[in-house]
């Protein structure tokens, strides 16, 4: 009879080739669940094709949380050292600092277990990748709710924005923020730098606001925005500007996940029924509902156009990419 393990010895998962050892897997990551840093690796594992596409080749920052989410939060860019030969980077420069950093590409499932084993619970992935990191492919429409907008007024705009997409002949691919907003991602041509990626997404944005304003705002500085709206914040595809990817866990007790979704599915879904625990049965059922986004690639000329068009009637885009609120925590780069 094989020896029991004892719970606090590292475990071994394998992941085709690689074999990626977790220390302290018994450690309590989500405190309200008792999820651990094994199940936390498990998770990724039963999910693996989902986070790889949602990764794969973009420069990424790892959330980390060395003693679980009762600890410290970190904001990791530069790849931890001590990595295998196998995890693969991409070198960025940073023009604010004056510096580089070789932060973590995805190829494979291993660096992702790899990245749990080094605390990581969150990945925010760059919207461009290893190729041409100054050409975004990927154009993200964040739907952020202001402190007293329900998640009903989410799902409004939410079909108002499939509304433009499909008029437009975008493809959109929703999911949930794994919070309390929601994010809708269009796989793009890489033709156009980040400036231009975020006027296109600007002038969306206020495309849908026009359409439904009493529901959203674009309004650039948040203690002008109504508390009651959505905010479709376009600055998210500003240089360096990351989100939750597809299949992401978010570091909150419940270990929720931003959750890819059916267009049909948005009137019925809640964000917090999607979790580390619930959303492995539904990857197997159905599998990765973002499978298809590398190949409905749109073109942001028309948009583009919108955007020259706003301009020249006096409503430029009124704010800075880099004025905005850091994120809380730690950081390190």
């Amino acid at each position: 009879m094989a020896a029991k393990r004892d719970a606090s010895e590292p475990a071994e998962l394998v992941v085709g080739e690689r074999t990626v050892r977790i220390t302290h897997p018994e450690r309590v990551y989500f405190p309200a669940t008792g999820a651990t840093k094994l199940d936390l690796a498990n998770y990724y594992l039963s999910v693996g094709d989902g986070i790889v596409r949602a990764l794969r080749e973009r420069p990424c920052m790892m959330h980390r949380f060395p003693e679980g989410l009762s600890g410290e939060k970190v904001h990791q860019k530069r790849l931890p050292r001590g990595a295998p030969p196998w995890v693969e980077t991409v070198n960025v420069f940073f023009p604010r600092y004056k510096r580089t950093a070789d932060e973590l590409c995805v190829t494979e499932l291993g660096s992702v277990l790899w990245a749990v084993q080094m605390s990581t619970v969150e990945f925010h992935p760059w919207n461009s990748r290893r190729a041409d990191t100054e050409k975004p492919d990927e154009w993200r429409i964040d739907l952020d709710p202001m402190p007293q907008c329900d998640y009903a007024r989410i799902r409004r705009v939410a079909h108002v924005a499939q509304e433009v997409l499909d008029e437009i002949g975008a493809v959109g691919w929703p999911k949930t923020s794994g919070g309390k907003g929601m994010h809708i991602y269009v796989r793009i041509e890489p033709r156009w730098g980040f400036a231009d990626v975020r006027r296109a997404a600007w002038a969306f944005a206020r495309e849908v606001e026009r359409r439904t304003p009493d529901d959203v705002t674009t309004t650039w500085w948040r203690k002008d925005r109504d508390p009651h709206k959505v905010f479709v914040d376009y600055n998210q595809n500003a240089r360096d500007h990351t989100i939750a990817s597809a299949y992401s866990v978010r570091g909150v007790p419940h270990a929720t996940v931003s959750t890819p979704l059916r267009w049909d599915e948005i009137d019925d879904a809640v964000p917090a029924d999607f979790t580390i625990a619930t959303v492995p049965p539904r990857f197997a059922a159905l599998g990765d509902l973002h499978a298809g986004i590398d190949d409905a690639v749109f073109s942001i000329e028309q948009l583009l156009e919108w955007a020259e068009r706003d301009e020249r009637e006096g409503k430029a885009d009124p704010g800075d990419p880099d004025a905005v609120d850091l994120e809380a925590g730690g950081t390190a780069e």
